[in-house]
């Protein structure tokens, strides 16, 4: 493929997201079109990528997120009466896109599914603070792609929690307590039982820096990451797959994981060793599946604690072998990869100025995240176009798309 037509490919696909002041415009409009009045309030939280550390959070693991660019925002204001009256503009959810409920009757598992978000961090924000006096009305708009493993859940989760801090006056004591509201409510509401890492960072990112969250104690640590004095991007790769086993088989893997736990008998993977306790299991004659299970968190584990380790040392040679270490890992003994994500980052790493690639998110689809030489993206994106082509067709790589991100922030009150 010539060198033009590989700029074509990659600025077609280099996806141009709404900016932060276009979705404010968006929602302000909205709320000013259905309700007659300004909204009072406008805030913010990011989705995130990981960049190490996969299906760990969950076993009191390490993780190694970022905050994204893409945000997910809320404008509102009040109303009378204990009524909330929701919109959303995202194109990407399920019908209804308007909802309205009562405040002192929150119901888990609703129809339309994404407003169990909104309405479980409500609960439990009011399980801490007590019931709220009045009701609002609020517009949510969002550019954090939905299904692609970057957190659309938690960045709405956040952003509603973050509204109603400000809303109501009533500040929580931290953000190990905001995480854990939000964690609450997407167990509960929307019966996903995920880990606390990506609350977490959606709650903390900061600006040039990746975030280092100990899911055992909740401790965190800010990691310095500024690729691009060395002339790196992060690239993220939308695969727009999103296989149906993705709900059913991420609570099968974390019932596998405290199997394993629990043959080994220990408390936590934080006790467990690769030598050890992996040879332990092998002697018990422990189940091929659990084995690789345990195998893939105990090293997951180890990798993200080596992968803050590269990052303070500006060693990027060092994280991108540990990220592609941990796809092969979570393709192989978690076995949570999927051709399409396979083919993805097998393009990126044959590509010279790759340092490293690897699936992030839950996995049966979403994205890739590569470390890469500026100078090299043209040729990535090509050659990632071609075996996508290659292995499926045309239109499965036309659908693909690509975004360019670095370290962003956390959650924050916007100025209307």
């Amino acid at each position: 493929m010539s060198s033009s037509l590989s700029s074509n490919i990659s600025k077609q696909q280099i996806k141009q997201l709404p900016t932060l002041e276009e979705l404010l415009q968006t929602a302000k409009e909205t709320f000013r079109q259905n309700f007659g009045v300004e909204p009072e309030l406008a805030c913010c939280a990011p989705g995130r990528v990981n960049l190490i550390g996969e299906h760990v959070d969950y076993n009191d693991g390490f993780v190694l997120p970022m905050a994204l660019p893409m945000v997910t925002l809320i404008v509102g204001g009040q109303r009378v009466g204990n009524d909330v009256d929701l919109i959303t503009c995202c194109t990407d959810v399920d019908e209804p896109k308007r909802v309205k409920f009562r405040l002192f009757s929150l119901k888990p598992s609703e129809k339309p599914k994404w407003s169990n978000y909104v309405k479980g961090v409500i609960h439990y924000f009011m399980e801490d603070h007590g019931e709220m006096p009045f009701g609002f009305n609020a517009v949510i708009v969002s550019n954090v792609p939905v299904g692609a493993g970057l957190s659309s859940s938690a960045a709405i989760e956040v952003a509603t929690l973050t509204f109603l801090e400000h809303f109501t006056g009533h500040k929580l004591p931290n953000d190990a307590k905001r995480a854990l509201i939000c964690k609450a409510a997407e167990h509960n509401f929307a019966e996903m039982p995920c880990g606390i890492m990506d609350q977490t960072i959606s709650l903390c990112g900061k600006k040039d820096c990746a975030l280092l969250i100990d899911c055992c104690s909740l401790e965190m640590f800010q990691i310095p990451f500024v690729a691009g004095e060395k002339d790196l991007v992060v690239l993220i790769c939308n695969s727009d797959v999103r296989h149906e086993l993705s709900d059913s088989e991420y609570p099968t893997r974390r019932k596998q994981c405290l199997q394993a736990l629990n043959i080994m008998a220990l408390k936590s993977y934080r006790d467990a060793t690769d030598e050890g306790n992996l040879s332990a299991l092998k002697a018990n004659h422990c189940d091929e599946v659990l084995l690789k299970r345990a195998r893939h968190v105990i090293t997951e584990i180890k990798r993200a604690q080596e992968a803050a380790i590269a990052l303070k040392a500006h060693d990027f040679k060092k994280m991108g072998e540990l990220m592609t270490k941990s796809h092969m890992s979570l393709r192989d003994d978690f076995q949570v990869s999927c051709p399409e994500l396979d083919v993805l980052v097998d393009a990126a790493i044959n590509c010279p100025g790759v340092l490293g690639s690897r699936m992030t998110g839950g996995g049966f689809g979403g994205c890739t995240v590569t470390l890469v030489q500026r100078n090299a993206l043209d040729n990535v994106i090509t050659a990632i176009y071609e075996n996508f082509i290659k292995k499926f067709n045309k239109n499965a790589a036309e659908r693909i798309e690509f975004y360019i991100c670095t370290p962003s922030e956390g959650a924050k009150k916007l100025s209307l």
